[in-house]
């Protein structure tokens, strides 16, 4: 079992050997939640090429554990230290309202969809793209099927507008969705749209996150 002080001499090597890689991989990994191969594929091979030595920098340096696929790395951490720094002003990706947990969680079941539909893997060169309008469609009848003795609430209309307008931007935000913009001289409407579904959504189960979200018998607020 390595101790800390190898784990200073291997890290010391490695930093001495490659420098300015090295310290650049690690900010890249700590500027945002996600590292994506097609950020910069150089150094995305170098992180899974020495992933033992970035591992165990996380690990015992900070306790986070580090995740690495054949398209993405994040740096996961399990806990917040400075409890002054209250939840409400980390800035996290996160939904507080019932029905954008609900809208996640249905776009998880959509993109598993998907990918089994087009036999499609993370493995896959390219990510998978959809319309828009398909998503829609798609929350539309897992709304009604959720609320039965709601539907005249859950109109596609208030779906569009109420729930996706909203939780759209938070998605594109922290890149779980990329917008691909079409042609200036080829105008499309909203359902039109093509979204790529990025890497990151591999690492969220939809079963998983379904045993977080608040009891469905509780209003929405």
């Amino acid at each position: 079992m390595k101790t800390k002080e190898s784990m200073e001499i291997e890290l010391a090597k490695l930093l001495k050997r490659y420098g300015d890689r090295v310290q650049t991989v690690l900010n890249i990994l700590l500027e945002s939640p996600y590292f994506y191969a097609a950020d910069d594929h150089d150094l995305f091979l170098f992180l899974r090429r020495y992933r033992s030595e970035f591992t165990d920098f996380f690990k015992q340096f900070y306790g986070w554990t580090l995740i690495i696929d054949s398209k993405c790395a994040r740096a996961y951490k399990a806990e917040w230290y400075n409890s002054a720094i209250t939840p409400g002003n980390r800035s996290l990706f996160k939904f507080s309202k019932r029905d954008e947990c609900l809208a996640f969680m249905i776009l998880l079941e959509f993109f598993e969809q998907q990918l089994e539909e087009n036999g499609m893997t993370v493995e896959d060169k390219d990510n998978l793209r959809f319309h828009f309008g398909d998503l829609l469609d798609y929350s539309h009848k897992r709304f009604q099927e959720l609320f039965p003795e709601q539907e005249q609430h859950y109109s596609q209309d208030y779906i569009r507008a109420k729930i996706w307008k909203p939780v759209m931007p938070e998605l594109e935000k922290y890149r779980f969705l990329t917008k691909i913009l079409p042609p200036e001289d080829l105008p499309a409407s909203e359902q039109d749209l093509i979204y790529e579904a990025m890497p990151a959504l591999y690492h969220y189960n939809g079963a998983a996150l379904a045993r977080m979200i608040p009891d469905l018998s509780v209003n929405e607020s």
